[in-house]
């Protein structure tokens, strides 16, 4: 079976917290591959939510990624595209108070 390792950056501000690291367990359990994430001398199972949340990795921190299976290169690839687009965090968090992606504003009028 196919194993593709890849060192990654978290370079969101907040690390792997509770969404950033919902996301990569979402996109991790897409793939039938074993996906591993590694941090200092922490393995985890990178579709376990309690286990990436563990790793307590901070902006900064690099990570191990490691799947083995037939969707192995398509698994890594995923979740590397996830973490260089920072979790999709900083889009929302330069986007003004009350602005929504649709453009409609979710404040009320006066």
């Amino acid at each position: 079976m196919p194993i593709v390792e890849r060192n990654l950056v978290i370079t969101n501000k907040v690390g792997l917290h509770a969404r950033p690291a919902r996301l990569l367990v979402q996109t991790a359990a897409l793939f039938q591959s074993q996906i591993l994430l590694q941090y200092g001398a922490q393995t985890v199972n990178a579709k376990s939510i309690v286990g990436v949340l563990r790793l307590g990795a901070r902006c900064g921190s690099t990570i191990h990624l490691r799947a083995e299976g037939e969707d192995a290169e398509e698994a890594v690839r995923s979740i590397e595209e996830l973490v260089q687009r920072n979790f999709d965090e900083e889009e929302e968090a330069d986007r003004p108070q009350g602005e929504s992606t649709t453009g409609i504003s979710s404040e009320t009028p006066a």
